[in-house]
């Protein structure tokens, strides 16, 4: 009865024919070579997902979005944007690179903070999502995959943009209260967007407190077309999560933490365009400040970060059949904190990445990269993809190398204090993770509104970071420390290799001329090992068998969506906090809406439908069944 909930699965796949709605294949994307290039001729497997998906589905924030989609793994601890995890293809929760509009969004203080997406979803206009590495083009963490979000703002494609104003509030259990409003409106040259929205609840019941949550954010843009095919692009986010975090890192029963976690993000871009050449240049600045309590009696960890961002990179032509692409960037990363202390890192970089076809149906990606900072010198990047594209097939293949350098946790952790009794700790001399992957894959477009997607890729990768419990003797540093501790200190792993093969199915029907029907299926096989005979908390902990559908039907007044997930992975226990892990488990959402004249839409949304006990974080109990109604405007 194990794979069950896989059959199951399988089976509203192949008799509800629902998705995700993908863009067909003649799409236009930039995730896999920081360029506009076809889909089908990347060589990489790629999903595309329309910003509009957002409302459709049982979900309240992006991370929640990513849940559902094909091939990534997201481990939640806290619900409606909270925090997550998010991992492609078996990698940790740091070998997933966050972009936002070209812009690398994660934070040098923890990869823990990459699903904290400082995004208003009515300025989203689409997702891109490349399974699998993608360093030789955007530099240190793209290892096991890039989720990349373009807004609407930095969308130059010769079309108006829409004027809206949209408003929504949703109430429901555990006192939830969300509200969500955004305004658009385009006027002659210039484009303008504002947006806001606040997720709160007092949250289901923990040991000694509450899973409550107050998330905020605010997003401003604006798009200016100027004289010489010029294009100018900026926005500025301001974004406030404050959420219980009860066991989000330990598994002591003293822990009853709670965590603020402030974001100020912000970026210009500069971009012109004239035949098939374009040239482009960004700036951003983010300033994040955190600050975890573990209990009412400790001292908070108060930690500030800065990320500046610079950037250029010119597309041009060789040949009718050659394009090539070539930049540098500049990034410095800064944190002053009580816990990890105060230090400055700078790291430049330049890319080539040429783009060949070979005859009328084989596509060559060549893309190589140097980066340097103060920690590893100086490193090259290689990676090639081939795409052969014949009548509704594609071939693909890809092998290349991926990097990651150690955050300033992973460095820097409980370093600062006077007294450490427990926890995880901090290794200045930590290497960079070094990977070498290989993929291949095939695509099958049966007619527009279908796409089916097999793929088997294999990652070696040396000088993983994780973290394993250690005896204190073997600890590189205990000026801080108990010979009694339990600590757990941040290591390179000699070797780990993970292999695995994926489904993916979308496919769209249009029942009537008001009557659509989508669907997205997806079944991730996975496997790691290394030699260590002490398993490292974050490679163990990936799902083995990851199953995912999502289910849409549309009619001229009714929406209906299910998303269902199905995970299997590693048992875990915590004896002191009496909680497990459990070896599977499956979940259920569904939200049903009802629109009136096209401009009002009340709505009734079921989280956990099923009402299932699960987990997956060890000690992050999510929420019981969960029911909300509300209703959303649009003009």
């Amino acid at each position: 009865m194990k794979y069950a909930c896989i059959i199951l699965l399988a089976i509203v796949s192949s008799t509800a024919t629902a998705q995700i709605k993908i863009y067909q294949q003649d799409s236009l994307i930039v995730t896999a070579t920081n360029t506009q290039q076809v889909l089908t001729q990347t060589g990489r497997n790629i999903i595309t997902i329309p910003g509009a998906t957002y409302n459709k589905l049982a979900i309240n924030s992006v991370d929640e979005l990513l849940r559902y989609v094909a091939g990534i793994e997201v481990q939640q601890r806290g619900v409606q944007g909270s925090q997550s995890d998010i991992l492609i293809r078996g990698g940790t929760f740091q070998q997933v690179l966050i972009l936002i509009d070209g812009i690398r969004l994660n934070d040098p203080l923890t990869g823990h903070f990459n699903g904290n997406i400082p995004i208003h979803p009515n300025a989203i206009y689409h997702i891109e999502i490349l399974k699998g590495p993608a360093s030789a083009v955007w530099g240190s963490d793209a290892v096991g995959g890039v989720i990349h979000i373009i807004t609407k703002a930095f969308v130059n494609n010769n079309q108006p943009k829409q004027n809206e104003i949209h408003a929504g509030i949703q109430y429901g259990d555990y006192n939830t209260r969300n509200l969500n409003v955004a305004a658009a409106h385009q006027y002659n040259s210039v484009y303008a967007s504002l947006g806001a929205m606040a997720n709160s609840s007092t949250g289901n019941a923990l040991r000694g407190t509450s899973n409550y949550f107050n998330n905020y954010t605010v997003h401003a843009a604006t798009s200016i077309t100027l004289p010489s095919l010029w294009h100018l692009q900026a926005k500025s986010i301001l974004d406030y999560r404050d959420f219980n975090a009860q066991n989000y890192y330990t598994t002591f029963k003293s822990d009853t933490a709670n965590e603020q976690v402030n974001t100020f993000f912000n970026h210009i871009q500069l971009q012109k365009k004239w035949g098939n050449k374009c040239f482009t240049t960004d700036i951003s600045y983010k300033q994040l400040s955190d600050q975890f309590q573990y209990n009412p009696s400790s001292i908070a960890n108060k930690n500030n970060t800065q990320q500046l961002v610079a950037q250029a990179n010119y597309t041009g032509v060789i040949d009718i059949k050659t394009t090539y692409n070539t930049g540098v960037q500049y990034i410095n990363k800064k944190i002053v904190s009580n816990d990890r202390g105060n230090h400055n890192l700078t790291q430049l970089a330049t890319w080539l990445v040429v783009k060949h076809q070979l005859g009328k149906q084989v596509y060559l990606n060549e893309s190589i990269r140097i980066d340097h900072n103060n920690n590893y010198g100086t490193v090259l990047t290689p990676q090639i993809n081939v795409a052969y594209t014949p009548t509704q097939y594609v071939l693909r293949a890809s092998y290349s190398q991926g990097i990651r350098d150690a955050d300033f946790t992973e460095r820097y952790n409980n370093y600062n204090k006077t007294l450490v009794t427990g926890g995880r700790i901090g290794n200045p001399n930590l290497l960079t993770e070094k990977t070498w992957n290989t993929e291949i894959g095939a695509d099958y477009v049966g007619t527009k509104n279908l796409k089916v997607s097999v793929t088997a890729f294999y990652r070696n990768q040396n000088n993983l970071i994780d973290y394993t419990s250690t005896p204190y003797n073997q600890l590189p540093r205990i000026t801080n420390l108990i010979p009694t501790g339990n600590y757990a200190l941040a290591k390179n792993i000699d070797k780990v290799k993970t292999y695995g093969t994926e489904l993916d199915l979308n496919w769209h029907k249009n029942i009537s001329t008001i009557q659509q029907l989508h669907i997205q299926y997806n079944l991730t096989l996975l496997n790691s090992k290394n030699d260590d005979s002490i398993p490292s908390f974050y490679i163990s902990a990936h799902a083995k068998v990851l199953s995912n559908v999502t289910v849409v039907y549309n009619n001229k007044h009714l929406t209906a969506s299910i998303n269902a997930l199905y995970k299997l992975r590693n048992t875990q226990t915590a004896t002191a906090i009496n909680t497990a892990i459990a070896k599977d488990y499956f979940v259920l959402h569904t939200k049903i809406g009802y629109s009136f004249y096209n401009k009002i839409n009340t709505f009734i949304q079921i989280n956990n439908a099923l009402n299932r006990n699960y987990s997956d974080i060890l000690g992050a109990i999510l929420p019981s069944r969960w029911v909300s109604a509300g209703i959303n405007m649009a003009f």
